[in-house]
């Protein structure tokens, strides 16, 4: 089997490490990632410059673009094969509810689901553990899945997993995205230059974190894998606008 491997960490994050050298014990790794870190870089694809590929020392593709930029290149020329499963991550820190619009761990996998190829966004919902090694494990179990009872469909799936170790896992739960509250509001500075600059506040918290949701599954001990669409037609209202633009 054959996994191309990205994150948005950028290429020498400690995730993306721990990731790619679990899966090389069961197939065939290369790993394409940023040159820096570009979180929250969601979907967005460089159309204004060339993009570069440079090789680092330990053999790993970085690529001065956004991470959905690197998946794109690999499995549009870059490579000389196909990637049979996409993985991205390990992202330090959640990627549920919300956070999946704004994700570029996400964003590398929907790239990869975009093209055809069965793709996972695996994140470390981190509380100062670093249980990466869990994670890994955890991803290297979902891509044994993929090898021995393939789907006949590509899927896009958004995996996130408690920071725990991998014996205290209580179990995996198929779930939808919770809602987190409104953000919280820009954090404003000066530089010593007098400038005012602005912070983008932190992440608001879950709102919606009811049973069935990512959030519910995390704090309970287990990892939430939650099928994600593209598709963002709001179908419920095709008619109320239909009838809003025939009564103008």
């Amino acid at each position: 089997m054959r996994i191309l491997v990205s994150n948005d960490d950028g290429y020498f994050a400690p995730g993306i490490t721990v990731l790619a050298a679990a899966l090389a014990s069961c197939a065939e790794v290369t790993v394409v990632a940023p040159e820096r870190d570009r979180s929250g870089s969601s979907n967005s694809l460089t159309l204004d410059r060339p993009l570069s590929v440079r090789r680092a020392a330990n053999g790993f593709l970085y690529v001065n673009g956004t991470p959905t930029d690197c998946v794109h290149l690999a499995v549009t020329g870059l490579l000389e094969a196909l990637p049979d499963v996409i993985v991205s991550g390990i992202n330090y820190g959640a990627n549920m509810g919300d956070d999946t619009i704004y994700s570029g761990t996400v964003a590398a996998a929907t790239e990869g689901f975009l093209l055809g190829i069965p793709s996972i966004a695996i994140s470390l919902v981190a509380e100062g553990g670093g249980h990466f090694d869990t994670a890994a494990r955890i991803a290297c179990e979902l891509v044994q899945r993929f090898a021995s009872r393939p789907l006949n469909q590509p899927v896009l799936l958004n995996v996130n997993v408690p920071d725990v170790a991998h014996a205290d896992v209580r179990g995996v739960a198929v779930t939808r995205l919770g809602k987190r509250h409104k953000a919280e509001p820009v954090v404003k500075s000066t530089t010593p230059r007098g400038e005012v600059v602005y912070w983008v506040g932190a992440a608001g918290g879950a709102q919606d974190a009811g049973a069935g949701t990512d959030f519910h599954a995390v704090a309970n001990g287990m990892v939430s894998i939650t099928p994600l669409q593209v598709d963002l037609t709001r179908y419920s209202q095709m008619q109320t606008v239909t009838d809003w633009l025939d009564g103008a």
